[in-house]
């Protein structure tokens, strides 16, 4: 059975996605099925790297390669389930669109994020107070591949990806950014605040950089530069989780919360919601752009 693309749009476009699944197995082909097969599938892997990680996060060389082989092989593993389930090539991990997409997408993670660290800073509500340890920042390099890799591949590569398939772009754009917003409610000072800036800022943006793409590359990058600049390089907490000493610098923030997002980390502020939110727009002007080019 062929291997290639059924799409007439090639995915650089940026305007149609692969065709629905019609050549897999039977049993596989409603979206609902696999939404919640590649779900459970993906969620396991995610609990898996929790345990084998954060544990190790005070030895950094251990911490660094477990969670950059585990972002290898969660890839690895989506592009055999993807053959398996839809008998097609995953063109959304093409190998030509890596470069620009992951590394690109890291530095604008991190110019994003150091946005809304300047922005903050300068109404005096951030000061950087010394430097972390080298160790630290090599941990939390492995441990943000992994999380960067994980997630995207679940919300953008999974729900998002399939949903289109039922919905169409817009509706499985707002479903994917909601339940990505709903995760992140379980994590430590979470509220429903949390969650919807989220929801907004990452899953929103996240979700425009893929359908823009159709590449899970991007999305990738930019998750994972954004997680390094917080945990990695400004001191501050993930999604109100605080990995300690793992930044080139330490810090004290503090301020309104929705200046500064508190004990959360900025992701729970409005600053970073408006500055991720005019990315999202620039996205999805062009994605709009591109689909009505190709009526």
């Amino acid at each position: 059975m062929s291997d290639t693309p059924r799409t007439a749009v090639a995915p650089e476009s940026g305007r149609r996605g692969p065709a629905p699944a019609r050549n897999g197995p039977r049993w596989l082909r409603p979206a609902l099925v696999r939404i919640v097969l590649l779900t459970v599938l993906f969620l396991a892997v995610q609990a898996l790297a929790a345990q084998l990680i954060l544990p190790v996060m005070d030895r950094p060389l251990w911490a660094q390669t477990l969670g950059v082989g585990i972002a290898v092989l969660t890839l690895l593993l989506y592009a055999a389930m993807v053959r398996l389930t839809e008998r097609r090539g995953v063109t959304e991990l093409r190998v030509t669109a890596l470069p620009l997409g992951l590394v690109g997408g890291s530095v604008l993670g991190v110019a994003l994020f150091a946005a809304v660290i300047g922005i903050i800073a300068v109404l005096g509500e951030y000061t950087i107070t010394g430097r972390g340890p080298v160790d630290g920042v090599m941990a939390a390099i492995g441990l943000m591949c992994a999380v960067a890799v994980i997630e995207e591949v679940m919300f953008r590569g999974v729900l998002l990806r399939v949903l289109e398939e039922v919905t169409g772009p817009w509706i499985a754009l707002a479903l994917s950014s909601v339940l990505f917003g709903a995760m992140h409610m379980a994590n430590p000072g979470a509220t429903l605040w949390t969650g919807t800036a989220i929801a907004v800022e990452a899953g929103l943006m996240l979700g425009a950089a893929y359908l823009l793409t159709r590449s899970l590359w991007l999305p990738i990058g930019l998750h994972l530069g954004w997680n390094l600049a917080a945990s990695g390089i400004f001191g501050t907490a993930v999604s109100g989780v605080d990995h300690g000493e793992t930044s080139v610098f330490t810090a004290t923030a503090s301020g309104p919360y929705l200046l500064t997002g508190g004990d959360f980390g900025p992701e729970a502020s409005l600053t970073a919601v408006l500055v991720c939110s005019v990315l999202t727009v620039l996205f999805l002007l062009r994605f709009r752009k591109g689909s009505r080019a190709d009526r």
